[in-house]
């Protein structure tokens, strides 16, 4: 799932890219290695206001030199966009304002309750689950775009 000006293909052909899984009090977020094989959750960003979570981003942009975003899209099950998703788009939008890197959605349904599910499975606490749901959600939507990015 892309949106309007950038596709996967729109992004960097090389370096580390960011997935991003925004929610209401937290972002998570995930890095590729710059080979793009793999992406690695590394942190969950408490949300306080944007210019301090965009501020975060950037800090982590440059720290890891990634080339492009992804930011999951969580579109309802029929494939229509809901509060959330505009919610998303109106943080791209904001973000787009300071990074020049490309930024491309990517359908998140279900990534959450993937990675729940592989977090019960492993019999982790509800503490623990709580504390890793978000990154680990963002590296799972990341990983979706780089398995697309090899198989295209």
């Amino acid at each position: 799932m892309t949106d309007a000006p950038y596709a996967l293909a729109d992004l960097h052909p090389a370096g580390k890219l960011m997935g991003l899984d925004l929610g209401t009090k937290t972002i998570g977020v995930a890095i590729s290695d710059s080979l793009r094989m793999a992406a690695s959750p590394i942190e969950t960003i408490k949300r306080t206001k944007f210019t301090a979570d965009a501020e975060r981003l950037l800090t982590l942009i440059e720290k890891n030199n990634v080339t492009g975003i992804v930011m999951g899209l969580p579109l309802n099950m029929d494939g229509s966009e809901g509060p959330r998703a505009q919610s998303a788009r109106a943080f791209v939008r904001n973000l787009k304002q300071k990074t020049n890197l490309p930024i491309v959605f990517w359908d998140e349904r279900m990534s959450t309750m993937a990675v729940t599910r592989t977090m019960l499975e492993a019999d982790l606490s509800r503490a623990k689950r709580a504390e890793v749901v978000d990154k680990l959600a963002a590296s799972y939507i990341l990983q979706g775009a780089l398995d697309r990015l090899r198989n295209d």
